[in-house]
C-alpha cells in the first residue's frame, strides 16, 4: 500500500486521472453488459478512448473539487455557520459529503454530460434527472464513507463508487 500512498501524494492529478480514467470507463461498460446482457463496449473504440480521457478529465475536476468542498466546509465551521462538532470524524464526512455533491455535484454531472455529447456527437440531456437523483440515494452516503477515509485513499475510492453505481445502474436499468 506504501506505492499507492506514496503514487497519490507525489501525483495528486495524474493519480486521480488515471484511477478515473479506468475505472470510470469499466463502469460504463459493466453498466452497459448489464443492460444488454451482451459483453461489448456500449461504443466504438475510438469513442471508448474519447470517454475514457473524459473520465480522466473528470478525475482531475473531482480532485478539485473535494478540495474546495472540504476547504468550504472547514470556512463554514470557522466562521460559525456549521456547528464545531462538524469538523471530525463521521459528521465532517457527512457535511462535506453534502456540500460536494448538492453545490458541485450538479455541475460536475452536466460537465460530464456536455463530455458525452462532444465525444458522440450528439445533444442530449436524457436521463440527467435520474442522475442528479443519484447525488442524494447513491453519493452522499457512498462519499460519506469516502470522506471518513484518509485523504490519500478518497479519490480511489470515489473511482470505484463510480464502478459500483455502474453496477447497480446496469441491474435496474435493463433493456
Amino acid at each position: 500500500m506504501d506505492w499507492y500512498i506514496n503514487w497519490v501524494t507525489s501525483q495528486p492529478l495524474t493519480s486521480a486521472a488515471i484511477q478515473f480514467g479506468i475505472l470510470g470507463t469499466l463502469g460504463e461498460i459493466i453498466s452497459h453488459t448489464l443492460r444488454t446482457k451482451k459483453i461489448g463496449l456500449p461504443n466504438s473504440p475510438l469513442e471508448m478512448l474519447g470517454k475514457m480521457l473524459a473520465w480522466a478529465l473528470l478525475g482531475i475536476v473531482i480532485k478539485y473539487g473535494f478540495t474546495m468542498m472540504k476547504g468550504a466546509v472547514l470556512a463554514l465551521i470557522e466562521h460559525n455557520l456549521l456547528p464545531g462538532f462538524c469538523a471530525e470524524g463521521i459528521a465532517w464526512a457527512f457535511c462535506v459529503s453534502v456540500f460536494t455533491n448538492v453545490f458541485f455535484g450538479p455541475q460536475m454531472m452536466y460537465f460530464h454530460r456536455v463530455e458525452d455529447n462532444l465525444i458522440l456527437r450528439r445533444w442530449s440531456f436524457k436521463g440527467i434527472e435520474t442522475a442528479l437523483k443519484t447525488l442524494v440515494w447513491f453519493w452522499i452516503p457512498a462519499h460519506t464513507v469516502t470522506f471518513a477515509l484518509p485523504k490519500e485513499f478518497q479519490i480511489g475510492l470515489a473511482a470505484v463508487w463510480s464502478v459500483a453505481l455502474g453496477i447497480i445502474l446496469g441491474l435496474s436499468i435493463r433493456k
